[in-house]
């Protein structure tokens, strides 16, 4: 499961980058085509090979390497796709600040107009009272003031501009790799850093997944041999009475020659039976732990046998 789902991602990850990389229709099909064949191959070759010589290991060695190399950089391609798109959905989010006032150039021209006329009416003396000069110097003075406020606003949102765009830089670089930028590394570099690292991750895993999975299916059940065959046929032919006491009289000599053999299901004899000529033979303890060891029985069965061995008292 470890192994098909592996692959399968990783073959996910090849469509999307053919997709990615295709302009037509036909070259995005090629590419993805060529993206899964290359899949397939780096995840499969290790273990299709480990059973050949060291000629067909050496090619399909150099053949895998080729592979990975070009499965990873698709993998990256990717990984580095899908992390621009990542920083434009969160730059986006990020509130446009707009400017409805006028430049400040535009301002500045002006004021430095306003500034001038100001100080030729400064200058300018009277006679006697001149309301329409002292009216001049209050209107030069208010626009002055006007203009200083307007100057003020546009900075304020110039500021607001300025924090807004640093904001969507800030966004558009990945929040892990552009920590990385601490360090010296610049933030495109940790981008391809960390898509190779996870496409060489990704197929490591599928390679030694799939090498564990179709070694474990090679495995096969050992062949029956006609010996087997033949001991397998006279433990399961019927029981006689005649041959249960053939048994019972070559089971001494049988028990010191050969080992026991358990078999799961054939009955042979009833417990007690079997229980007392092993006693007798010698092979076993009148214990309820070996009887129970050698019948294969629960506890209370073997007290139970243990039991009936014991001589009965005679009334």
């Amino acid at each position: 499961m470890l192994a098909v789902a592996a692959t399968v991602t990783a073959a996910c990850l090849s469509v999307q980058s053919g997709l990615q990389r295709g302009g037509f229709f036909a070259e995005r099909a090629l590419w993805v085509a060529v993206g899964v064949v290359l899949v397939v191959a780096a995840h499969l070759l290790p273990a299709l090979v480990r059973s050949h010589g060291w000629r067909v290991r050496t090619v399909g060695a150099l053949l895998w390497i080729g592979c990975i190399v070009a499965t990873c950089y698709g993998h990256a391609v990717f990984f580095l796709t899908a992390a621009r798109h990542a920083g434009e959905l969160r730059a986006a989010a990020v509130p446009v600040v707009t400017a409805h006032g006028r430049d400040l150039a535009v301002i500045a021209s002006d004021r430095a107009g306003v500034v001038a006329r100001l100080a030729r009416v400064t200058e300018r003396r009277c006679a006697q009272s001149c309301p329409a000069l002292r009216i001049e110097r209050a209107t030069l003075a208010a626009k002055l003031d006007a203009l200083d406020a307007e100057k003020a606003e546009a900075l304020r949102v110039e500021a607001a501009q300025d924090r807004a765009a640093a904001a969507r830089a800030a966004a558009l670089a990945d929040p892990v790799t552009g920590a990385m930028t601490a360090f010296g590394l610049p933030a495109a570099r940790a981008d391809l850093i960390a898509g190779l690292a996870f496409a060489g991750v990704l197929e490591a895993v599928a390679c030694f997944a799939w090498l564990l999975a179709l070694r474990a299916a090679t495995v096969t059940e050992i062949p029956v041999t006609p010996a087997q065959q033949r001991s397998n046929a006279e433990v399961t032919k019927p029981v006689t009475p005649e041959s249960h006491a053939a048994a019972s009289v070559a089971q001494p000599v049988a028990a010191e020659s050969a080992p026991v053999l358990r078999l799961p299901v054939v009955e042979q004899t009833d417990d007690v039976t079997r229980v007392r000529n092993a006693v007798t033979a010698g092979t076993l303890r009148a214990t309820v732990t070996e009887i129970r060891k050698y019948l294969g029985c629960s506890q209370s069965r073997a007290a139970a046998v243990r039991k009936q061995l014991e001589p009965q008292p005679i009334e």
